[in-house]
Parts: C-alpha cells; structure tokens; sequence
C-alpha cells in the first residue's frame, strides 16, 4: 500500500515553552477509495526541529502494516539526515558529529529509525511547502498544537 505522509513541526518562542506538530496521512484502500488521517499534539520543552522529529514519527508510528510511504517535509534537517546519509554516519561514529560532539535528538533519532524499519520511506522536501495542500494543513494543525498549548503530560521530551 502507498501512503503518502506530510508534516511540519512548530516551537513557540523557547525551548522550554511548548510545541507542537501536525502529520496527515492519505492512502487509498482496496476498493480505490481515498482516506485522511489527521494527527496533531503538544510538547513540552522542545524546538522547531524537535518537533519535525515528532511529526514523521507519529505518523510513521500509526502505520498498523508494512507500507511504501511517500513523506513530505518541509524540514530541510529532516530530509537530509537521510537522503545525504548523515544519519548512517552518525551511527557509524556511535552518535557523534565531530570528535567530542554528540548528535542533538538522538532519543529522537533513534525512535524514528524503529518507526521506519518495517517500511520502504522515501524522504522528500517541500520547500516551503510548494502549494502541497496537505502541508498547509499540517502547518495549521503544527501551530493550532503549539498555539493551544495543548500538552500532552505523559510524554516530555528532554
């Protein structure tokens, strides 16, 4: 099955202030017919690529089965952590930029590889959203999120 997911991520003001992101998920089913998932939430203490982060990993994570997914971002850190395979090296040198320097995310990272493992992604960026109907959705429900202030108390990201 192909599913297309598209996300954007949005910090207000601080790091310790909330956040928030949007991810929408559109596949067509058996019968042909199209189907649109929207998933948006709140964070606290978090930043702008935190929160790119969290939107390709939820929608990652409502996948109940193996797909091939198409994921549109908007997050040039991202998109090229994996297409100019800064991500491979970053494992390869234990998580480590440079000699002493340890990659930021990493919990992130990490969870967003398991959410990728089953399926066949292809990562691609959407410059400022490029009239990606979708995306202008997720950057509403991104910021609506961080806007609202709507926390989410059982998940705190460090």
């Amino acid at each position: 099955m192909l599913v297309n997911i598209y996300t954007d991520g949005a910090a207000r003001g601080n790091p310790d202030g909330p956040g928030g992101y949007g991810t929408i998920l559109t596949f067509l089913d058996a019968k042909g017919q199209l189907h649109t998932r929207e998933l948006s939430g709140g964070y606290k203490k978090t930043t702008n690529n935190r929160m790119e982060l969290m939107a390709v990993i939820v929608g990652l994570e409502a996948l109940t089965k193996p797909c091939q997914v198409k994921l549109y971002s908007d997050s040039k850190y991202v998109v090229d952590a994996f297409n100019q395979k800064w991500i491979d090296s970053w494992v390869k040198k234990g998580w480590k930029r440079g000699r002493n320097e340890p990659v930021k995310n990493i919990d992130l990272w990490k969870r967003l590889l398991k959410a990728k493992e089953p399926h066949d992604v292809t990562f691609i960026w959407v410059k400022g959203h490029a009239g990606h109907e979708y995306n202008e959705r997720c950057d509403v429900l991104a910021t609506t999120a961080a806007d609202g202030n709507q926390l989410q108390d059982d998940i705190i990201l460090e």
